[in-house]
């Protein structure tokens, strides 16, 4: 315990010794010998660093060879330890271990750039001047770092004047710009959202916002990510931040963990309210679950101005938040209202990301007070329809004061427009309709890739590529339905199913072409947990025909990866899908999707055309057992009597680039429009 609090104490220094903390928002002034002084403390600091590691290799060794000679004895003098246990023990001493090695690196990197700038500081006067700011004073005090930023266009005399003003400021540490573009739009970008993969995650949202923010840094992109800290993560460090909020009103204290982790910055708001929910995120009553989005709304609007990332704060110019879906819609709220109606952050921008339009924090406008708005913003949240009558709604405030707005596909977007789909708000958003578009998810390959997944390196699974997409296929179909106890058979054609078992993923149309499949000779697959009902149909599904249907009632990250590359068909037959992500692994992995075609399904599965060859999967337009039987059928169909024709769809689909990047890169058209949206 006492070598890691050492490694914290130098963690801290390190922060102090590079002017991360600001104290004062008086000026201050920093001379060539102070500079100096500093690069000397920074040696010092990289050599106790190195020993630090040294120290931490050989700890993480001695774990190991202690595991490995009393795999069920005590360690360190505990009592009896599980196997499980154990892992977690080794785990986070690698972690550690990362951790040290990340801030020796960050330190050299500062220590390079410090050397790479010493001729010009010797050719510049003997001083500089610049603000250090402070947490309550007037937030034009505090320092606006530039970094990448592309000039506004038609620039105004008060914005010429404030670039004047910040040109020997201090500028931020390029630590964090190591293997990124060289990019003339790079921006500053701040995701916010209430689950963040893999820490924390219930759906599509973690999944977003662990992938987005790695692909916009790839693009030269300064990106930081906050999100609750539900539990004790190891990649998190305490910074030592501490912050008065004033939320439902009372004063709250919150504070500040940060790790960087491939290229981006992740921020964990710690306060009590958030402890021990990482497996029921949402859970608790509507005031409950207000307060905790209020309250990590304000945290990270904050946390440009607090938290030291890599050498600088972020500041606020050339700033955009995303906020994601309505536990964070307070947050364009809260920008606009407490700081850019008062003149600060003028320069920071909000998009907001729709991901599921049916939940939108609605409840009593009498429950408005606690979340601080001024009075003139209460029509904002106040919406009026046949679904809820009278009603605040957060979303929908969100929605006003955004400067953009963004569903996860294109179809979504479509949809959120129409009565049927947009639950409310569809006239709210025909009226946004300038400022919003959809943007389709991508996928994380480095998860989710036939050629390296660690799911299919054992027990007769085999990596495979477009190269040896049969013989691969193969072994996988094989592995799978030998693990599953099914009849073993090449020639069998293998469904499945792997997601929510609830109305919108449309299992009841599975449940109800059962026994049509069953006569069609397939085997099938399925794999989830939801309602009640519908888990019980799961299992009598299997009961029926044990020699053809599993029913997997719970989630397995292995078996997912597992029905994914080893059956042929995979079935979605949701009602609706903003994105959904499902049938983007399938393609991937040559798995032939059948879908209903909407929102983010339309948008990614193209219908097969015989007569052109062309196409990923099979679409049906109605959320009917008949349209969905017939979509079934003709992918059955095609597979027994043109095999050659069903191959090229799965080659086709794995082709395909269904990654991030290129989600990125729409992204970025959106940052850019609201940068310059005045």
């Amino acid at each position: 315990m006492a070598r890691h609090q050492s490694f914290r104490e130098l963690q801290s220094r390190a922060r102090r010794r590079t002017g991360l903390k600001k104290t004062s928002p008086q000026p201050c002034v920093v001379t060539h010998s102070q500079a100096e002084s500093s690069d000397k403390e920074l040696w010092e600091l990289h050599e106790e660093l190195l020993q630090q590691i040294a120290e931490r290799k050989k700890l993480h060794q001695n774990l190991m060879n202690r595991l490995k000679k009393e795999p069920a004895a005590a360690t360190d003098g505990q009592s009896h330890q599980t196997a499980p246990e154990q892992e977690q023990q080794l785990q986070r001493s690698e972690n550690q271990l990362h951790q040290a090695e990340a801030q020796e690196q960050q330190v050299k990197q500062q220590l390079e750039e410090r050397q790479k700038s010493s001729s010009s500081r010797q050719s510049t006067p003997n001083s500089v001047t610049f603000s250090s700011g402070s947490s309550t004073s007037s937030r034009s005090m505090r320092p606006n770092q530039k970094q990448q930023e592309s000039p506004p266009t038609q620039p105004q005399a008060p914005a010429q004047q404030h670039e004047q003003q910040k040109q020997h400021q201090q500028q931020p540490s390029q630590t964090q710009s190591e293997q990124k573009q060289d990019n003339p739009n790079a921006m500053k970008v701040v995701l916010v959202g209430a689950e963040c993969a893999p820490w924390s995650k219930t759906g599509g949202l973690g999944d977003v916002m662990g992938a987005l923010p790695k692909a916009l840094s790839r693009r030269g992109h300064r990106v930081m990510v906050v999100a609750p800290r539900y539990g004790e993560y190891a990649e998190g460090w305490e910074t030592g931040v501490r912050r008065q909020m004033r939320i439902f009103g009372g004063d709250q204290e919150i504070g500040y963990f940060h790790g960087y982790i491939d290229g981006v910055d992740y921020v964990f708001v710690d306060h009590p309210c958030f402890h021990h929910l990482g497996e029921n995120i949402y859970g608790g009553d509507r005031m409950q679950i207000a307060f905790r989005c209020a309250l990590l709304c304000k945290a990270a609007l904050e946390a440009v101005w607090h938290v030291p990332c890599g050498g600088a704060h972020y500041g606020d110019d050339n700033l955009v938040y995303i906020a994601n879906d309505w536990h964070t819609a307070l947050l364009p709220v809260y920008l606009q209202a407490h700081y850019r109606d008062y003149g600060q952050m003028t320069y920071a921008r909000s998009l907001l990301v729709i991901h599921n339009i049916a939940h939108q924090g609605r409840g009593p406008m009498a429950e408005l007070g606690p979340f601080e708005v001024p009075p003139s913003y209460t029509e904002l949240f106040r919406l009026d329809d046949p679904i809820g009558g009278e009603h605040m709604n957060i979303m929908k405030a969100g929605i006003m004061t955004a400067h953009r707005v963004v569903a996860v596909s294109h179809g979504y977007a479509w949809e959120c427009q129409t009565p049927e789909g947009g639950w409310g708000l569809d006239q709210i958003l025909r009226d946004s309709s300038w400022k919003f578009r959809g943007i389709v998810n991508g996928m994380d390959y480095s998860e989710w890739s036939p050629q390296h997944d660690v799911h299919l390196q054992s027990e007769g699974y085999q990596n495979y590529s477009q190269e040896n997409l049969r013989e691969g296929k193969a072994k996988c179909k094989e592995a799978l339905q030998r693990e599953l106890g099914l009849p073993v058979g090449a020639h069998i054609p293998m469904l499945g199913f792997i997601g929510r078992l609830d109305y919108q993923k449309g299992v009841d149309l599975i449940h109800e072409n059962h026994g049509w499949m069953m006569g069609e000779g397939v085997q099938l697959i399925l794999l989830g947990s939801g309602r009640a009902d519908l888990e019980q149909a799961l299992r009598e599904m299997e009961e029926h025909r044990q020699d053809q249907c599993r029913g997997w009632v719970g989630f397995s990250v292995r078996m997912a990866h597992r029905i994914t590359a080893g059956c042929d068909i995979l079935l979605m037959p949701s009602r609706f899908e903003p994105c959904g992500l499902n049938q983007l692994y399938a393609m991937a992995y040559g798995t032939v999707p059948v879908v209903h075609a909407v929102g983010g399904l339309r948008d990614t599965v193209k219908p097969y055309n015989p007569y052109d060859n062309s196409g990923t999967g099979w679409t049906f337009e109605w959320a009917d057992p008949g349209n969905f039987r017939d979509a079934i059928g003709n992918a059955l169909y095609t597979y027994k009597e043109f095999r050659d024709s069903f191959e090229g769809i799965q080659k086709r689909g794995m082709e395909q680039d269904l990654s991030w990047d290129h989600a990125a890169e729409n992204y970025e058209e959106v940052l850019l429009a609201a940068k310059y949206q005045w």
